[in-house]
C-alpha cells in the first residue's frame, strides 16, 4: 500500500525535526523544506498528499507560499503559527488553507488535524446514494466527485468539495453551524466558527454569480445555511 506523502516546510529545525520523526513514525512519507521557495519547489516536484506550513519564514512566508500553491494545486494545507488571534487564522484560511494550529501544539492535536484533512479527502471520493445533483446552473457529481458550473468544472478542494457535499445533501434545510462543524470538521471543532464563515465565503466566490448577494447559499442569522434548490 502506497504510503501518503506529506511535506513540512519549516524553518524551526526542532519543530520540523519533532514532527517529521513522529509521522514517519506512524508510517507516513515526510519531505522537508525550510523555506517558502523550497516549499514550492518541493510541491512541484513531488506527489504531495498533504501539506503542514508554517506562516513565519525567511523569504517568502507562509500565507504567500500558500496562495501561489492554490492557484494550480488543492492539497490540503494545515498552517502553523505562533499567533492564534483570529484575523491571522481567517487570513490564512481566506487564502486557501485548510486548517490551522497555533504553536505550541501537542503531537495528539496535530495528529487529529492531519487525519481531519485525509478524511475530508476521503469523504469527497465516496459517492452518496444518488449519483448527481443538479440545482440551476451547477451539477455535482457524485460518482465522479465534481462539481460543474455553466458546464465548466469548478477546482475545489476537498474540504470545500465536503461542505458543498453536505448543503446539497440536505437542499432547503437550515444545518447549524454546529451541525457543520460536525459533519465536515469533526467533534473536535465545535467552537471553530470562523471556519464556517470563511469556507462559506469560498464556496461563493466560486459558485455564485454575486458572492455579496448569494443566491444559492443563504444565510440563516445566527443559525446557519442552507442551499436553495429555488434559486
Amino acid at each position: 500500500m502506497k504510503k501518503l506523502r506529506i511535506l513540512v516546510a519549516d524553518d524551526d529545525i526542532a519543530i520540523a525535526k519533532f514532527i517529521q520523526v513522529n509521522l514517519k513514525v506512524r508510517g507516513y512519507e515526510v519531505i522537508a523544506a525550510g523555506d517558502g521557495k523550497n516549499a514550492i519547489e518541493a510541491m512541484e516536484s513531488n506527489q504531495v498528499d498533504l501539506m503542514i506550513l508554517d506562516i513565519m519564514m525567511p523569504g517568502m512566508d507562509g500565507i504567500e507560499v500558500c496562495r501561489r500553491i492554490r492557484e494550480w494545486s488543492q492539497v490540503p494545507i494545515i498552517m502553523l503559527s505562533a499567533s492564534g488571534e483570529e484575523n491571522n487564522k481567517v487570513r490564512c484560511l481566506e487564502m486557501g488553507a485548510d486548517d490551522y494550529l497555533t504553536k505550541p501544539f501537542n503531537l495528539a492535536e496535530l495528529l487529529a488535524r492531519i487525519q481531519t484533512a485525509f478524511r475530508h479527502h476521503d469523504a469527497a471520493k465516496a459517492a452518496p446514494a444518488a449519483a448527481s445533483a443538479r440545482l440551476g446552473k451547477m451539477e455535482i457529481d457524485f460518482a465522479r466527485h465534481s462539481v460543474a458550473l455553466n458546464g465548466h468544472r469548478l477546482e475545489l478542494t476537498p474540504t470545500e468539495y465536503s461542505l458543498l457535499q453536505q448543503l446539497v445533501l440536505n437542499k432547503d434545510k437550515v444545518l447549524t453551524h454546529s451541525m457543520l462543524l460536525q459533519k465536515v470538521w469533526g467533534d473536535d471543532y465545535y467552537s471553530e466558527k470562523e471556519y464556517i464563515r470563511v469556507f462559506i465565503r469560498r464556496l461563493r466566490k466560486k459558485i455564485e454569480s454575486d458572492p455579496e448577494n448569494p443566491r444559492l447559499i443563504i444565510t440563516v442569522p445566527g443559525v446557519g445555511y442552507y442551499i436553495n434548490s429555488m434559486s
